[in-house]
C-alpha cells in the first residue's frame, strides 16, 4: 500500500454533496458522484438503483464522463443523501475504477479523517483487467 499523502479535493467533495443534496430523491437515487478530469472538468452523476443491480454512481459516472468526452479521470467521490457524507466505492465498483483508470485516486474517510488514496490501494494484489488484454494493432 502507498503511504504516499495526496492533497483532497474539497471542490470535488461539495460538488458530488451539492448533486446528492439537490438531485438524490427517493430510493432510485441515493448516491451522487463527482470525478475531476486531467484536465481538471468536473463530471458529476446519481446512482441508478434498481433491485436487479443498478448502477453505483461511480459507474454512471465514467459513462458521463466518456459521453462528454472525458477519458482520463484524475480523482473521484461518492457521497450519500440526507448528509451522510463521502462513502467508500463499493468492491465491483473498486474493480471496475482500477480497470478503467489504474493510476486514479479516491477520496474516502468521513468527517476530519477524509483523505484521497490510489485506488489500487483498495483493491490490492487485485486481477487488473487490462493487463490481460491483447495488444491492439
Amino acid at each position: 500500500m502507498t503511504t504516499q499523502t495526496t492533497p483532497v479535493d474539497h471542490e470535488l467533495i461539495e460538488a458530488a454533496a451539492h448533486i446528492a443534496r439537490t438531485r438524490c430523491r427517493g430510493d432510485n437515487h441515493t448516491m451522487a458522484a463527482a470525478a475531476r478530469a486531467q484536465d481538471g472538468r468536473i463530471v458529476t452523476a446519481v446512482n441508478a438503483y434498481h433491485f436487479t443491480g443498478g448502477p453505483c454512481a461511480e459507474l454512471v459516472v465514467i459513462g458521463a464522463a466518456a459521453a462528454q468526452g472525458v477519458h482520463d479521470l484524475h480523482t473521484i467521490v461518492a457521497v450519500g443523501d440526507r448528509d451522510r457524507g463521502v462513502v467508500p466505492p463499493c468492491g465491483r465498483c473498486r474493480q471496475v475504477l482500477l480497470d478503467y483508470f489504474p493510476t486514479l485516486t479516491v477520496i474516502v474517510g468521513h468527517g476530519d479523517r477524509v483523505r484521497t488514496v490510489p485506488i489500487s490501494d483498495l483493491l490490492p494484489e487485485s486481477y487488473v483487467w487490462a493487463d490481460h488484454q491483447l495488444d491492439a494493432e
